[in-house]
């Protein structure tokens, strides 16, 4: 039953209309309506609780909010919450009975009281928006469980969701399609290699331009090419037979697989896994001008451009030397351009990139910046990452970001891509993901010895190799070499 109070002021009517949007029912109780103010105040708190209790009670929050489910419960979730407080103010400036106040007080609380319902559903309306689309975006991209693989199903336990894995290896690739042929030509291939527990990463870097790539042996392609990747010199003195060209290879000549289509993932993947020691769990490619929307989206990246960087068939195009921020476009020529420069260079470049996107891809910038960054990525990324796994990878990519990541780069002089020493290169891969695995930094000269995890059960036919001689650690930090941004 309601209780008789004396009409409030102004002043006042604003104030617990501002105190009712942080403690739901306190006008209600001004206004006499007692009853329903501890309801209200009673489904806040229990609300609080429940929220509580939910934080406490799940392990991973963070992954459990990348399933359908909780993405579809948070987005309705939101936008009936929202709703309700635009209710709850409406009422509470009601209940407070404003056409007792003098006409400048009545338009003055009602201005306010108009202002507030908009401004508390604003945050609700975001909250549902981003979830939502966040929500369609994650089904863009990601395997679905309406098209699972069976092998993929049956690793993704609660329990042991990396199957007995230390590390987890995912080959980063960034290529573009062409009207005029088949496949996608790779023009910049990184494999991270990922310890699950500590976010530790080798990130580790295949030049385009390798030579007489080896195939795994008892494979289509291997028995294809039993001595290597080798093809006659295109027309006009260009080579198709480098490591970018495997993709597109084998998605032109199905009839090696016996008329399978689309093999072109499944070969780079076991080919590069196959020439490092490593198992390849899955891919993501990287549509190089969808990278470019996605720098924009966040609002350009900064970089410190060391030397003018030229780029276009006529060389037109031009990034100047500096510290600044770049948009998507230059940023990609920068990470690109390999005139009056070398494929060397460039991969020095995209590693800065790769580098700088990382230190400045922040929260802030990524929600207030979220449609755009979720439209981008809609058309930059396809990968064969099974959807249930963001469960268990998105944490893991925030421990990423604040854990020890190293590369190696496999360029002259370290290697000679025309005459690559596959015992080499495994070798030196081996020694970099168990320094990495390491609970502290570990000294160049230090030996590498096998981990489990990554020792495949065959290794690349070896070339001959040069004698044993002191040489300098390979491994470097992400942003070592880019300058000061």
């Amino acid at each position: 039953m309601r209780q008789a109070i004396k009409p409030v002021r102004a002043w006042a009517v604003l104030g617990w209309l501002a105190l009712a949007v942080v403690a739901p029912g306190a006008a209600h109780l001004r206004a006499g309506w007692r009853k329903t103010g501890l309801i209200l105040l009673s489904c806040y708190a229990a609300g609080l609780l429940g929220l509580l209790a939910v934080r406490l009670s799940t392990d991973n929050l963070l992954g459990e909010l990348q399933e359908n489910s909780w993405l579809t419960g948070v987005a309705a979730g939101a936008a009936a919450l929202g709703v309700a407080w635009f209710a709850l103010i409406v009422h509470s400036f009601i209940v407070l009975r404003p056409g007792s106040l003098p006409q400048g007080g009545q338009i003055l609380a009602g201005t306010f009281a108009g202002l507030l319902a908009v401004v508390v559903v604003l945050p609700f309306g975001m909250g549902a928006n981003i979830a939502w689309t966040y929500r369609q975006t994650l089904n863009n991209i990601f395997v679905n469980d309406g098209n699972p693989d069976p092998q993929a199903e049956e690793k993704i336990r609660p329990e042991d969701p990396w199957a007995g894995r230390t590390r987890v290896n995912i080959l980063l690739l960034g290529g573009d399609a062409d009207d005029n042929r088949i496949g996608v030509r790779t023009d910049s291939m990184n494999l991270a290699t990922i310890d699950v527990k500590t976010g530790n990463t080798v990130l580790i870097s295949l030049p385009r331009n390798l030579e007489n790539v080896r195939f795994r042996p008892g494979t289509p392609m291997a028995q294809h090419f039993p001595s290597g990747f080798r093809l006659p010199p295109d027309p006009g003195g260009g080579r198709s037979d480098l490591l970018n060209s495997v993709w597109e290879y084998a998605d032109a000549h199905p009839e090696i697989f016996g008329g399978k289509q689309h093999q072109g993932p499944r070969v780079l993947m076991d080919t590069i896994g196959y020439t490092l020691g490593l198992k390849v769990d899955w891919y993501a490619l990287v549509n190089m001008w969808g990278f470019a929307r996605l720098i924009d989206a966040i609002g350009g990246v900064r970089i410190s451009v060391e030397q003018d960087v030229v780029f276009g068939k006529y060389n037109e195009g031009l990034v100047k030397a500096g510290t600044r921020k770049l948009k998507g476009a230059d940023a990609m020529w920068y990470a690109r351009s390999r005139t009056f420069s070398d494929d060397y260079t460039r991969m020095r470049r995209q590693r800065c990139v790769i580098g700088a996107l990382l230190d400045q891809a922040d929260p802030a910038t990524v929600l207030t910046r979220f449609n755009k960054i979720a439209f981008a990525t809609k058309e930059l990324i396809k990968t064969d990452i099974p959807r249930p796994m963001l469960k268990h990878l998105v944490p893991l990519a925030l421990t990423v970001k604040n854990a020890k990541v190293t590369s190696v780069q496999f360029v002259p002089p370290l290697i000679s891509t025309a005459y690559p020493d596959w015992a080499k290169i495994r070798t030196i891969t081996e020694k970099a993901v168990h320094d990495s695995a390491a609970s502290r930094p570990v000294a160049a000269t230090a030996s590498a010895a096998p981990s489990s995890s990554s020792s495949p059960s065959s290794s690349p036919s070896p070339s001959k190799s040069p004698k044993k001689q002191k040489e300098s650690d390979p491994t470097k930090t992400l942003t070592e070499g880019c300058g000061s941004a």
